[in-house]
């Protein structure tokens, strides 16, 4: 095993105001759910190179927090599992679901720790990263539960230069439904690899060029990462999904060091 020197800046701790642990990364608020994630996949920590800490958002399931008409009771448990997170050292908080963006707004004025709390977040960065012109595509689960609340509470421009699909719309995602549809998932809940990534990538392809203005593609849901470089080989444009906004998260909250030489 190797091992890294330690940061040399280091010669004194102080302990951070209510804060149990320390050298921790991330925070993730996981739905009260049980199924499995591919590597990738954000309730999978195996293949991010940053501390991960996950905590249960007691009673909200993908149901409560996507489906329902009603969130306000969704509200009190999020603020509960965001606070834990916080006070056990967490450097940044996110969450699993893209629809967590419905709370971006209450959970970033909760704690004292930057909040991301959807994907959607980028939308507004790859708008002014393709230019007026071009429409950023916004590839959610299932388009017809991505209100404008949604959409607002994470700055995005309402009638602005992006378009939304859905990938489970149509039935045409049937691996996804195993994991994330309890009325369909099997028990244990499970699903194919291969079989996920041609369904998935056949979708995105087929939202991309059914706008050929499109210069880039948001993927809102924390699974759709794990075929974010399939997606890309196909519509060659840049790819913006939780894998990229939980790289950035850790990044900002503890700023990387640089070694080289002159």
């Amino acid at each position: 095993m190797w091992y890294t020197l330690r940061d040399m800046g280091i010669h004194t701790i102080r302990a951070r105001k209510n804060h149990s642990c320390y050298g921790m990364g991330l925070g993730i608020m996981i739905l009260d759910e049980v199924y499995p994630g591919f590597p990738g996949d954000v309730r999978n920590a195996s293949a991010y190179p940053f501390p991960i800490q996950y905590e249960i958002v007691e009673g909200v399931d993908i149901d409560k927090l996507v489906r329902t008409e009603d969130k306000s009771p969704c509200l009190e448990p999020i603020k509960r599992a965001a606070k834990k997170l916080e006070r056990m050292g967490c450097r940044a908080i996110a969450a699993e679901c893209g629809y967590f963006a419905y709370f971006q707004k209450d959970i970033a004025g909760t704690v004292d720790v930057p909040v991301f709390m959807s994907s959607l977040l980028q939308v507004p960065l790859a708008q002014q990263l393709i230019g007026p012109r071009k429409v950023v595509g916004i590839l959610a689960a299932e388009k017809k539960y991505l209100t404008d609340a949604h959409l607002e509470a994470v700055g995005i421009q309402l009638g602005s230069n992006y378009v939304v699909g859905g990938a489970e719309d149509d039935g045409r995602c049937p691996e996804f439904e195993n994991l994330w549809n309890a009325a369909v998932r099997p028990n244990p809940a499970a699903a194919n690899y291969e079989k996920m990534e041609r369904e998935f990538v056949s979708v995105a392809v087929d939202f991309y060029r059914a706008h050929p203005n499109m210069g880039a593609m948001v993927l809102e849901c924390t699974g759709m990462q794990v075929f974010g470089r399939a997606v890309q080989r196909e519509i060659d444009i840049p790819v913006f999904s939780w894998g990229t906004l939980l790289d950035y998260a850790y990044s900002v909250a503890v700023h990387r060091d640089y070694y080289g030489h002159v």
